[in-house]
């Protein structure tokens, strides 16, 4: 192979990275989570806590504190321009079963139903992990009626 035809198949290369990143978000996503950090984003949503947390909703709601909160808000309630609050009535466990949750985190979502862009996928939680997750999450919406 010549030079120049690895010089090509480099800038293709790096081309088919960057439209990757750009088409998942990536970029976007990475400057609304820096600029959130220095200004925070507003909550979307106000919500009622639940009295007691069950043993595996706490142990969620460690988790979610140390993965997700940083775009979907503390207690799941969003944070304008970064991520959409969990504790709404698009994710109710008949139109967003657990499983949803399971495969957000694994492979990433495009944007459908918020503005916020694609969410990427989380690394580092296992199946386990994201199922404390959702326990939060569910214990969080059904102290505010979504069942």
């Amino acid at each position: 192979m010549s030079l120049k035809q690895s010089a090509i198949l480099l800038v293709l290369a790096g081309a088919l990275v960057a439209g990757g990143y750009l088409l998942f978000g990536g970029w976007d996503r990475m400057a609304k989570t820096e600029a959130a950090s220095e200004t925070g984003g507003a909550p979307m949503v106000s919500i009622d806590l639940p009295k007691t947390l069950s043993a595996a909703a706490q142990a969620g709601k460690r988790l979610f504190d140390a993965n997700c909160i940083s775009c979907h808000g503390p207690n799941a309630v969003g944070q304008e321009e970064l991520g959409p609050p969990l504790v709404h009535i698009i994710y109710e466990p008949g139109h967003h079963g657990d499983e949803s949750f399971q495969r957000a985190v694994a492979l990433g979502v495009r944007a459908h139903h918020w503005r916020f862009g694609n969410m990427a996928p989380v690394e580092g939680l296992s199946r386990d992990d994201v199922a404390l997750i959702v326990a939060y999450i569910r214990e969080l919406q059904r102290a505010n009626g979504i069942n």
